[in-house]
């Protein structure tokens, strides 16, 4: 079973470098499909329900299955600050992603076609998994705003499997700028995407009186 799964990783790999050079390019446009698509979701009233307060104020809100921490002080930013966002990717946020963001592709949505596939069943899509990057983000103190960012698809995750984003400020640039790692896990633990980031981070604006 190891063997096996290491293959399925090394040829994941390999299938998906030459993303890894247009990411950036495509991050944009397919993020705020992302951001569109999930507070979308909760369109009744059950759904609506399970919103929970937000962990930073007036920025986010959260359901009861998601988890978040933050390692920092609490009112500044810098290096070592860190992040982590959990939540598990259901059948029902695929189908939705698929439309919002037009990628209908079968290996996504169509359990017979990928059965017959190097994975043997279905997997979300990578730029879906990599929201939760930009989920975690925006759980930093203040707005933050993405200036760019690099990713490496290093393997898949199945339907329902739940993921975790990492994200660390590593080095401040100056003017709220930050350059932060990003990385994806599994629910096993195993890197499923790494990558970079560069953001700015705003204060957050003062509410009106």
């Amino acid at each position: 079973m190891q063997e096996r799964s290491s293959t399925t990783a090394d040829t994941w790999r390999e299938s998906q470098k030459h993303l890894s050079n247009s990411a950036g390019h495509l991050y944009s446009s397919l993020l705020a499909a992302n951001r569109a698509m999930l507070p979308g979701l909760a369109t009744d009233e059950d759904e609506a329900a399970d919103r929970q307060p937000a962990s930073s104020p007036e920025m986010t809100y959260s359901k009861a299955d998601w988890t978040f921490e933050h390692v920092g002080e609490e009112d500044g930013l810098g290096v070592g600050d860190r992040v982590r966002f959990s939540k598990r990717l259901t059948d029902d946020e695929v189908q939705v992603f698929a439309d919002a963001s037009g990628d209908t592709n079968r290996l996504h949505l169509d359990a017979d076609f990928a059965e017959g596939t190097r994975f043997g069943r279905r997997i979300a899509h990578g730029t879906l998994v990599s929201g939760v990057i930009s989920a975690a983000l925006a759980r930093l103190p203040g707005l933050t705003i993405y200036l760019s960012q690099n990713l490496e698809f290093l393997g898949p995750v199945h339907i329902g499997e739940k993921v975790t984003a990492i994200c660390e400020i590593v080095e401040d640039l100056g003017d709220d700028r930050y350059r932060v790692t990003t990385v994806v896990e599994n629910e096993d633990g195993d890197t499923v995407i790494d990558g970079e980031a560069t953001v700015l981070i705003d204060d957050l604006p003062e509410a009106d009186a």
